[in-house]
């Protein structure tokens, strides 16, 4: 047998991602939800105006540059 394939087995390409963190154990506040998707957004509940999540609030940033 070739030594050469359990090299390439011995721990070098094991996964070294640390792992996901619970994201319900670091939710924070609560957050509002985007008033166009419902999407959960980065703004406290106690935010005032509309909130929009980040996806929402590019193509609102899209439209408003293009509506010139």
């Amino acid at each position: 047998m070739d030594d050469r394939s359990t090299e390439r087995t011995s721990g070098y390409c094991e996964d070294q991602r640390p792992e996901a963190p619970d994201p319900a154990a670091s939710a924070g506040p609560p957050y509002a939800d985007c008033v166009q998707c419902g999407e959960p957004t980065e703004y406290p509940v106690s935010a005032p105006g509309v909130t929009l999540c980040p996806v929402c609030e590019w193509q609102e940033a899209q439209r408003t540059a293009c509506s010139g």
